[in-house]
């Protein structure tokens, strides 16, 4: 299935594009070239492009540091979500658990084009998380054979697992790809 037709389907019928998703072959190469790198890319370009259009500075680099990190913890979270499958009745696949991670996050990446609008990107950003938070709950039956009764309890371990690896990886990535700026003027080490 190509990316326009899997993002369509996803976004307007999830419970329906699940199983689809279950029972396509691929590879966790097939899910980064074919859709991670692609959708991922999304809200940094539309950073740099706010930095050009609004006079932003560190757009570059903070757009390179948020692809990076979005790459990184699409794939951390992926391997939690496959350690954390047999504790709420899942199968263990790794390539499943990536599946799921990267479906369900196909909101929040499509809403990253919002962020070249001040204010109104943030907005969208968090009403597309809470939609990939839901479209992760109806993935987890299909996709990591977990029963339906435990898949909310699953879904929010994950999703504070989520949270602290983005602080986590946020905390060391940023300082390394922005030379240590945004941290250090934020703590006001420059002046």
């Amino acid at each position: 299935m190509n990316v326009g037709d899997r993002v369509k389907n996803i976004l307007v019928n999830p419970k329906g594009e699940w199983p689809k998703i279950a029972a396509e072959p691929a590879s966790v190469q097939s899910l980064y070239v074919g859709y991670i790198l692609i959708l991922a890319a999304i809200g940094p370009v539309a950073v740099v492009l706010r930095s050009l259009a609004f006079g932003f500075g560190m757009g570059l680099p903070v757009a390179i540091a948020l692809y990076v990190l979005t790459l990184a913890a699409t794939f951390l979270i992926a391997l939690i979500v496959d350690a954390l499958a047999p504790t709420f009745g899942g199968e263990k696949n790794i390539v499943a658990s990536l599946k799921l991670v990267a479906y369900s996050l196909t909101a929040a990446w499509i809403a990253g084009v919002f962020r070249i609008v001040p204010y109104i990107g943030g907005i969208v950003g968090l009403i597309a998380a809470v939609y990939s938070i839901y479209t992760f709950y109806l993935g987890v039956p299909p996709i990591k054979k977990s029963p339906e009764p435990k898949a909310m309890g699953y879904t929010v371990v994950v999703l504070i697992c989520y949270i602290l690896l983005i602080a986590l990886l946020g905390l060391v990535l940023f300082p390394i790809m922005t030379g240590g700026d945004i941290i250090m003027s934020t703590m006001g080490m420059f002046r």
